[in-house]
């Protein structure tokens, strides 16, 4: 029996099917690499953060004067300490803030630091949430006169989502530094502290560590070189191993 000619065997379908699959392979192996370049910036941004926690201790006078932005965001997971007197009336309970599935409130007090008129947003910690008095404020103790606070640089609290505006009152659902700085005519620092410490004045402060996110970026990649692969061999399977063993018992 004479054999197939290549343009028998190879027909127009199955090159279609060869430029779909290659391109399938190349889209999917691109985006893997991505992931894996974004899991390594990532990694390098762990690192520094890292790196910056475990420097030594800054004080308050690096926070009273106007910082640049390219300042802030070196100052940021930096460890500081702090001394100045509480503003308790001025303090805010964020909602809808769960701490290790609890409902609770993120307390933010602001700090008017020693020897200065600068004002820190500090977010002091983590209190529950009466289970059905929504607008009950939970006890939490705010001493008075001169403190010392121990904390890290960060950012504002991440908003939540909400219907409308917040109110002017304590339990808002998120803190808008520069409206708050304009409702209050406080100098607010650009920047905030999370105090750390173990828990006390009614708080908790099990704050979770910053993450890069690295671990995500690596299950991505592995997922998209997965799918690459398997688009490869089901070509491979059904365009040319499979129809090879069906020649051959033809034969």
């Amino acid at each position: 029996m004479a054999e197939p000619s290549s343009r028998t065997r190879f027909g127009w379908r199955f090159w279609l099917l060869l430029a779909a699959t290659l391109a399938g392979v190349a889209i999917t192996s691109s985006l893997g690499r991505w992931q894996l370049s974004r899991g390594a910036e990532k990694e390098a941004l762990q690192a520094a953060i890292t790196a910056r926690q475990q420097q030594p201790a800054l004080d308050g006078a690096t926070l009273a004067r106007p910082l640049t932005p390219a300042q802030k965001d070196g100052l940021l997971h930096r460890s500081i300490t702090l001394r100045g007197e509480w503003l308790p009336d001025r303090t805010v309970f964020l909602d809808n803030r769960p701490m290790q599935g609890q409902a609770g409130f993120f307390v933010v007090t602001p700090l008017r630091l020693a020897g200065s008129d600068t004002v820190l947003l500090v977010q002091r910690g983590w209190a529950p949430r009466h289970q059905r008095q929504r607008e009950s404020l939970p006890p939490v103790d705010t001493p008075a006169g001169p403190v010392q606070v121990n904390g890290r640089i960060a950012e504002h609290p991440s908003r939540v989502y909400q219907l409308g505006t917040d109110s002017a009152g304590p339990i808002r659902q998120n803190l808008d530094l520069e409206a708050f700085r304009a409702e209050t005519g406080l100098p607010l620092a650009s920047v905030m502290v999370l105090q750390t410490g173990p828990p006390s004045e009614g708080l908790r402060r099990d704050w979770p560590e910053a993450a890069s996110g690295v671990d995500k970026h690596y299950g991505y990649a592995f997922q998209w070189f997965g799918l690459c692969t398997l688009i490869g061999l089901l070509f491979l399977w059904f365009q040319v191993v499979r129809p090879f063993y069906r020649s051959r018992r033809l034969a």
